[in-house]
């Protein structure tokens, strides 16, 4: 095997995704991203339900869900904002990169998020 060059470089555009409890919280984290220019973009969506194991215990919860839509580079200014804005102890904070997407809605990112 040769030692191959590792791209540490940030996919180039990401979907963040969140949740909270209530929709006005949503809204608000949301907001405040694309206010701070970290998101070009932010959706939130009707409640999902959310089913999961927290402190030893299954619990079922409904949650309002924020896709956020960013450049790899203000990723970590916006998981930052994320964690300082959010109420809950370990907020879901997950980042999936975009892998392709119209040229012109792209484009519209990185100025949004510039």
């Amino acid at each position: 095997m040769t030692d191959q060059p590792v791209d540490t470089a940030p996919p180039a555009f990401l979907t963040v995704m969140t949740t909270t409890d209530a929709a006005e919280k949503a809204e608000a984290l949301a907001r405040g991203a694309i206010e701070a220019r970290l998101a070009a973009c932010a959706q939130v969506s009707a409640p999902v339900t959310s089913v999961y194991r927290w402190q030893n215990a299954i619990e079922t919860s409904q949650e309002w869900q924020v896709l956020l839509k960013t450049t790899g580079y203000r990723y970590q200014e916006l998981e930052e904002y994320l964690r300082g804005a959010h109420d809950y102890d370990t907020p879901e904070i997950i980042a999936l990169p975009v892998v392709h997407g119209a040229a012109d809605y792209l484009a519209w990112m990185q100025e949004e998020t510039s």
